[in-house]
């Protein structure tokens, strides 16, 4: 009846509670994306000083970072706007009227609906074609800079850890990566630990080069000294040597660093055609960010509903731990999947059933449903240990 009444989508009331939907919607998306621009430009510059990169030769990785990004900010945005749209009418009163006259939290996702759908179409297209592409440009940005991975570029007057801190490795002097994708190095200091033992390296040059069948990094030290076992020790052992090849990197971590690579990179439906556990977390994650507009969306409305006399923020916060318990479970899922842990069948679709069954007990126990059913439950109960 009511339907009949109002036409929800021409009438003040809508207008209104989209109007500021989307004025709330685009300041906190400009908020967040922000936030998140400054952090990835923070990381460009470092990366820029430490491996004396020009930083405009950078500035195209930031912009394929935050198209990488763009889902989820708007994913959130949204999640978190819906919620302070819908707070502020009852905070005003204006949704207890509502409410009086018979629109509730149903009519209020009716009315939001035209940006629920239009926000799943947009979420939809980024990740399933916007994104990938994006991680693809990145691959190739990274690889003119030369700055493909963490381990491309070693820096003069720096320590740094290989091997989950097993090697520590030091060179006064380091030079730009030559055609040959090697790196020379002068003045060599290693520390390293060997099955419990400690080595000490001392070299006057070194090279880092790749190796093209195990796709290993090496350093080739050159004209240097190896001491096993701590200075001073009786066990102490000196070996001098001209050529020595340590591996800093196994090939098995470039190998996989390279496959979650190149599965981010490849289009939905090469993904889909291919199948395999890292496949198939990763088509499951891209469609799991269009369906977690349309759930975030409904719960919005619901974290939304307040009193005047409730603290300001509260929902907000509520929300933010909504989200944050959802992106993580959804993580947890994915990574499952790709270590064979978790069937793909259950997956990541486990997450959303389970939130969307926990919106529906919410719904009811908000129309008050819930209750009456347990008093009813309980009341059955007594009377069965009367009978008794």
């Amino acid at each position: 009846m009511l339907h009949k009444i109002f036409n929800f989508q021409n009438t003040l009331i809508s207008k209104y509670l989209i109007r500021n939907l989307i004025i709330f919607f685009f300041g906190i998306t400009f908020i967040i994306a922000l936030i998140v621009f400054g952090n990835q430009y923070v990381l460009t510059v470092q990366e820029s000083v430490q491996h004396g990169i020009p930083i405009q030769e950078l500035m195209p990785l930031v912009g394929l970072n935050m198209l990488r990004d763009i889902p989820i900010i708007l994913t959130l945005s949204l999640f978190l706007s819906i919620i302070i749209s819908i707070s502020q009418l009852y905070k005003n009163s204006e949704a207890v009227v509502m409410n009086s006259i018979g629109i509730g939290d149903k009519n209020f996702i009716s009315l939001i609906q035209p940006i629920i759908v239009f926000s799943f179409v947009i979420v939809l297209i980024l990740s399933i074609f916007a994104v990938p592409w994006a991680k693809q440009q990145k691959s190739i940005e990274e690889d003119k800079t030369i700055n493909a991975s963490e381990f491309s570029f070693i820096s003069e007057g720096k320590f740094e850890s290989f091997k989950n801190g097993d090697i520590v490795f030091y060179a006064s002097e380091s030079e730009n990566i030559n055609a040959a994708n090697e790196q020379n190095m002068e003045e060599i200091f290693i520390y390293a630990i060997d099955n419990e033992n400690t080595i000490i390296v001392l070299a006057s040059k070194a090279t880092k080069y790749v190796d093209n069948i195990s796709k290993s990094i090496y350093l080739r030290l050159k004209d240097g000294v190896r001491y096993q076992g701590l200075p001073g020790s009786d066990n102490i052992n000196i070996l001098e040597f001209e050529l020595y090849d340590l591996e800093i990197v196994s090939g098995e971590v470039q190998k996989s660093i390279s496959d979650f690579s190149e599965i981010e990179e490849k289009s939905t439906l090469e993904l889909i055609k291919e199948g395999g556990p890292l496949a198939n977390a990763e088509v499951q994650w891209r469609f799991s960010q269009p369906i977690s507009v349309l759930i975030l969306s409904i719960l919005g409305v619901y974290l939304g509903r307040s009193s005047p006399r409730t603290g300001k923020g509260i929902n907000i916060l509520i929300g933010l731990v909504f989200f944050m318990l959802y992106n993580n479970g959804l993580l947890i899922a994915k990574t499952s999947i790709e270590n064979n842990e978790l069937n793909p069948f259950i997956g990541l679709w486990s997450i959303h059933i389970l939130l969307a069954i926990f919106l529906i007990i919410f719904s009811q126990f908000r129309e008050g449903k819930v209750l009456p059913i347990i008093d009813k439950i309980t009341t059955f109960n007594n009377k069965d240990k009367g009978h008794v």
